[in-house]
């Protein structure tokens, strides 16, 4: 699914009022009456107070068109007016005179802090302040009613996107924004909700179709793209009859290290659950009854060293390479890791220490064989590109590495992005379960695999951090959040390839 910027978005609407020859004031009709109808379904005439504050641009006239859909079904409804400005927008001013036509009781003005009405848990709050056509600070007195409402904690619904919310940075002040209970927004998802420091402002979220150009929509790029099943189901490559295992590639795992030989199980186990014909793991010697006991399905290839890794020389012709796990950063490891970048030109996997490494030569990046694949873990990431400011900061500066030294970067998180020079892929699976020692190698493993596998390292990065993210939810199930390890996402890669096929179950009928 396409995640649009607010530009585009704005250039949606105006396509289908075009198009559709209609009117703006039609289209936020049509809009407003879906959210009422998912609010109608869920409360069903539940007489509860609800709050609808609305601004004073087209969010606000939203606001207004669902109060009167509320007043006319029976609804015990108090409308708001947030006075920031002395302007109005004409859909606004039409949908104001329209709720006073059949309101009992007209719209309450707020103009300051003095006007901050009493709001109960038990009641239910409509956001309808900013929208995203927010695009400057907001004044003081607003912040505080955002605070006011926040503290009630109350059920609140925002419309499109959480009042005082940019669509496109970082809040001006991180408590003057709407905690929104749900977010219903029109026709596409926006960036905010994925990212660590917007998303947080909205617990659930659901998009609606408000019928916007179907024609612009698919002929649009997008400024992302979001990740799910639906997604990932065209890169798939399924196997033929006659396949055997050199069909599906040889991957070398380099990595591991006195006391971090776990690292490397992880990753060459989840290397051949993805799929990979063979694996085989370069390690130092002190690993060598780890490795072969733990994976009997995989081949090792030892270092001279007992500890470390201090040169990278093997005898086979891996179709993908995985390094870095567990590697650490001894003196000789770090020679050994810039003698084998300088030498091997196919695509490679790059994690934890061999990031590591990069980061403290960054010399080295120049020999970055085309599309890489770095897996940088948050603190690893601000070590390779620097510190940022806020999630869009690092997202410009994600691309730029990427442009520069034409990688992939894995962005991981609770929403992992996966950036290609310009293009952002937002990953929908996974859980807070997997925040757990070991998921990282993990995914370094699946990647690896799917690039023996002939994938292309866009894709296999793609497909596998939904995999890897498909695997974390279907082994929560059986561990719950904290129980989850490492190798139970292993045990699940399996799984996540046939849930990729498993057609959703119907909702069973209730006899009368």
């Amino acid at each position: 699914m396409k995640i649009f910027s607010a530009d585009q978005m704005r250039k949606a609407d105006e396509i289908t009022i075009q198009t559709q020859n209609i009117t703006s004031l039609d289209l936020m009709e049509r809009a407003s009456t879906q959210i009422f109808n998912v609010l109608h379904q869920r409360l069903q005439g539940a007489p509860i107070p609800i709050h609808v504050f609305c601004g004073i641009g087209n969010n606000g006239g939203d606001g207004l068109v669902i109060s009167r859909l509320l007043v006319e079904h029976g609804y015990h409804v108090k409308t708001y007016i947030v006075n920031f400005s002395d302007k109005r927008s004409q859909n606004f001013l039409v949908n104001y005179d329209r709720l006073k036509e059949i309101a009992s009781e007209w719209p309450t003005q707020l103009k300051s802090e003095e006007d901050l009405p009493e709001i109960s848990p038990q009641d239910m709050v409509i956001d309808a302040i900013f929208g995203i056509g927010l695009n400057r600070p907001i004044v003081p007195w607003v912040i505080n009613l955002i605070k006011h409402i926040n503290a009630a904690r109350s059920f609140t619904l925002s419309i499109d996107v959480p009042s005082g919310l940019y669509a496109d940075k970082a809040p001006d002040d991180k408590e003057g924004v709407i905690y929104a209970s749900t977010t219903v927004t029109f026709q596409l998802p926006k960036l905010i909700f994925f990212l660590p420091e917007t998303g947080q402002y909205s617990q659930d979220l659901e998009v609606i179709d408000i019928g916007l150009s179907r024609e612009f929509i698919s002929q649009t790029p997008g400024f992302a793209e979001l990740i799910g099943k639906n997604e990932v189901l065209s890169l798939y490559r399924p196997r033929h009859k006659f396949a055997h295992k050199g069909d599906y590639g040889h991957c070398l795992i380099v990595g591991g290290s006195y006391g971090k030989m776990g690292s490397v199980v992880l990753a060459t186990e989840a290397a051949l659950r993805i799929g990979a014909g063979l694996a085989t793991s370069f390690i130092p010697e002190c690993g060598y009854e780890i490795l072969q006991t733990s994976i009997p399905e995989a081949m090792v290839i030892t270092d001279d060293e007992d500890d470390y890794i201090s040169e990278i020389k093997y005898d086979i012709a891996p179709t993908a390479i995985g390094i870095g796990i567990g590697l650490g950063t001894h003196e000789k490891t770090i020679k050994g890791f810039e003698a084998f970048l300088k030498n091997h030109k196919s695509g490679l996997v790059i994690d934890a220490d061999a990031i590591n490494i990069l980061s403290l030569e960054k010399e080295l990046l120049q020999y970055l064989p085309p599309k890489s694949v770095l897996t940088p873990h948050p603190g690893e990431l601000k070590r390779l590109v620097g510190d940022w400011k806020d999630d869009f900061d690092k997202i410009e500066k994600v691309k730029a590495f990427s442009n520069a030294y034409d990688c992939i970067v894995v962005v991981k998180g609770a929403n992992s992005l996966i950036i290609y020079k310009d293009q952002i892929y937002v990953n929908t699976s996974g859980n807070p379960g997997m925040a757990t020692a070991g998921s990282g190698d993990v995914l370094t493993g699946i990647i690896t695999g799917l690039i023996a596998q002939g994938y292309d390292p866009l894709h296999a990065a793609v497909f596998g951090v939904y995999l890897h993210g498909s695997a974390g939810d279907l082994a929560i199930q059986n561990t719950g959040y904290q129980g989850l390890l490492a190798s139970d996402i292993v045990g699940h890669i399996g799984k996540s390839y046939l849930e990729l096929f498993k057609k959703p179950q119907p909702i069973p009928q209730q006899s009368a």
